[in-house]
């Protein structure tokens, strides 16, 4: 019994040793610095539009596919915009996305519904719901800003060969549909490689992987697939871009909400 005890306090002590030491490693001040990095290294491309196309699956391994095309706009000093057009197939065909994102406020965000012929608000309470029914949320599609986050860096890992800074990051969002996320970035570029995202009990959601770099205007890195799998539904979506295209002319007053309603 004696023997038996012993043993008991001795795995004890060594895993509280060993839950010390990982967060001994985990650094705040690096996790900040990484992400500044990563931001600054992505700034400056102006505007862009995309062609894609998102795969739906389902649990039994069920598809349906879209075609979209996105429209981006880089904002000084704030979130991006973006606006999202489905062109095919016909029954969401003419749907729109509008996303003013921001850097401390709620994201403004609508959805134009062309058989209801209306515009309809997307409340930042609702921004953990499904955009389009795919694996994504509203809030996935948000540009990432440093004020949206916490940050902490839990050191650096092998990811499939490539080294990795492994990021954890902590909405600071109170609607938000996470309580963590985890994000792998490689050290040469500090282009995300997969993120992990946690809901709100703190169990492991979503993977989002990203593959098919490839680099713009001899500066910005972009994934053209970009693979999302809900490890609670057995559900994924796929976006994939055929298309992308930089500063093409795009302005401001191309993204405003009035535009919804007109979008060809």
């Amino acid at each position: 019994m004696k023997v038996k005890s012993s043993s008991i306090i001795k795995t004890i002590a060594l895993t509280a040793l060993f839950a010390l030491s990982s967060q001994s490693f985990a650094s705040p001040e690096k996790g900040l610095e990484i992400a500044k990095e990563r931001k600054a290294r992505d700034e400056g491309w102006g505007d862009s539009v995309a062609t894609m196309q998102m795969i739906l699956k389902n649990a039994q391994g069920e598809s349906s596919t879209r075609e979209m095309r996105l429209k981006s706009f880089e904002v000084a000093n704030d979130g991006d915009k973006g606006l999202t057009i489905f062109d095919q197939p016909r029954d969401v065909k003419g749907t729109a996305f509008l996303n003013h994102s921001h850097s401390v406020e709620a994201d403004d965000q609508w959805l134009y519904l062309p058989a209801l012929k209306r515009v309809k608000r997307i409340s930042s309470r609702n921004k953990s719901g499904p955009f389009m029914g795919s694996e994504f949320a509203y809030e996935d599609l948000s540009s990432f800003e440093l004020e949206k986050y916490t940050f902490n860096h839990l050191g650096n890992q092998d990811f499939n060969g490539v080294s990795t800074y492994l990021l954890e990051q902590t909405p600071t969002d109170k609607n938000s549909g996470y309580t963590k996320q985890l994000v792998w970035l490689d050290t040469e570029h500090y282009r995300p490689l997969q993120v992990e995202f946690y809901d709100r009990k703190g169990t492991l959601l979503k993977t989002l992987k990203f593959d098919d770099y490839k680099q713009y205007l001899d500066k910005y890195w972009r994934a053209h697939t970009m693979a999302m799998v809900n490890h609670q539904t057995g559900k994924s979506t796929l976006l994939t871009t055929s298309l992308l295209d930089f500063q093409t002319g795009l302005r401001e007053k191309d993204f405003e909400k009035n535009v919804l309603k007109r979008v060809k």
